[in-house]
């Protein structure tokens, strides 16, 4: 069987190929020679595979959809104190290239407009960093999250910094009131090339997608960011992604996103996918006109919205069965807090009579962190109770689970838990 998923990715392209409404970014000379008829979709989910429709191998400049990833090597480079101390994370309410500090600390707002971009170029790699440096940083981070060498348009950063009188002027204002410690013009030189790397719109569905999956790049399996950090970013480009635009954009589409003004469009919803769009005709406030309707369309037709949810943790106690002396608890899915809840809860409705309790984790696909310890502390009281305790784990889902007291749960072979 062939899978549908492109077809359907097809069928949106095709309802909306037609709509010509918007303009390619004309102040930019290179990118107003952007060929306005392109488009592209491409969605890769966490398990990594990747589907795509249209013209999915041209390669365009990332533009201000580096933002996002810029910011997360920011974090990773010094921490996340030191770069809040420099760039907040309030939403601006504001176009992308306006001068919005904090009236107090003069910091950016955000670092998804340009003042805070500029800014976070600088945090990167540390102190001191030399701008060839930062641009190598930003080059490296970006190449391991699309899990291929990528490379600069030189065409495209000349062409900005010929025309990057705004940034410049941000840039000095931001130098005055003590934000940017380096040269100006070597900022945004650095900031223009981070714009101006390359990538497909299989790229950019790629490295969302290493956001949704907590920092592991789906493909490869390398954890490129720490999860803190990917969950910081998601949060930013949630509230602020999307410019003054942002708090329609997630009333309406509900996927954190970030755009670029040669028209690409990323968005990641956590947990699941990656999204990317290619489409050069922008609208007023300079985000891809269709590619906001593709995501619309994603969004409703296959549920995207990340408000909308469903109660995944009321499946996770597949079935508790008593067997002579002995209790099975069988788990399964990802035990996360509401999964763990769930076994807890109905352990406290109805305590286990049998002298021994096994937990079988042989159908569990993970746990999340706060799942797996409040499930270990489930059992940690169980044998508080006199209870003895086994775990039937052949994957080994559940890691360390000592019992809190130096003691372990028996292990048990999982076809004895089986029903």
């Amino acid at each position: 069987m062939r899978t549908p998923i492109p077809d359907y990715l097809t069928e949106i392209q095709d309802s909306l190929r037609d709509d010509d409404q918007g303009a390619v970014a004309d102040y930019i000379p290179a990118l107003a020679e952007a060929d306005p008829d392109l488009f592209a979709i491409a969605l890769t989910t966490v398990a990594g595979r990747t589907y795509t429709a249209g013209d999915c191998d041209v390669e365009f400049s990332i533009q201000s959809m580096s933002k996002p990833f810029a910011y997360a090597a920011a974090l990773t480079d010094r921490g996340e104190e030191f770069v809040g101390g420099r760039v907040g994370v309030e939403p601006s309410g504001e176009a992308f290239n306006e001068l919005s500090l904090e009236s107090d600390s003069h910091r950016p707002k955000n670092p998804m407009i340009n003042a805070g971009a500029i800014t976070t170029h600088q945090l990167l790699v540390g102190s001191g960093a030399k701008p060839a440096e930062r641009v190598e940083r930003a080059l490296d981070l970006f190449s391991a999250l699309a899990g291929r060498r990528l490379a600069i348009d030189e065409a495209v950063r000349d062409s900005e910094l010929e025309t990057a009188d705004r940034n410049l002027a941000i840039a000095h204002m931001l130098r005055n009131y003590g934000i940017l410690e380096d040269d100006p013009h070597e900022v945004v030189a650095g900031y223009t090339a981070q714009c101006s790397i390359r990538v497909s719109v299989r790229d950019i569905a790629v490295m969302a997608a290493t956001l949704a999956s907590g920092g592991i790049q789906p493909v490869t399996g390398e954890q490129v960011l720490d999860r803190a950090t990917a969950r910081k970013t998601l949060s930013v480009m949630a509230s602020a992604g999307m410019y003054d635009a942002a708090g329609s954009w997630f009333n309406d589409v509900g996927i954190p996103a970030k755009s670029g003004v040669a028209g690409g469009l990323l968005g990641a919803l956590p947990g699941q996918v990656g999204i990317g769009s290619f489409s050069p005709r922008l609208d007023a406030h300079g985000n891809s006109v269709r590619g906001i309707e593709v995501f619309r369309r994603l969004s409703t037709d296959m549920g995207l919205h990340l408000m909308d949810t469903e109660s995944f943790g009321s499946h996770a106690l597949r079935d508790i069965r008593v067997d002579a002396d002995t209790t099975y608890l069988s788990l399964q899915g990802i035990i996360d807090f509401n999964g763990a809840e769930v076994v807890l809860h109905r352990l406290d409705e109805a305590p286990p009579e049998t002298p021994t309790v096994i937990v079988d984790a042989s159908r569990v696909e993970r746990f999340s962190d706060v799942g797996r310890r409040m499930v270990i502390e489930g059992m940690r009281r169980l044998s508080l109770d006199g209870i003895t305790v086994g775990l039937a784990d052949p994957e080994e889902r559940l890691p360390d689970p000592g019992l809190g007291d130096g003691t372990m749960p028996f292990i048990v072979p999982a076809q004895r838990t089986e029903s």
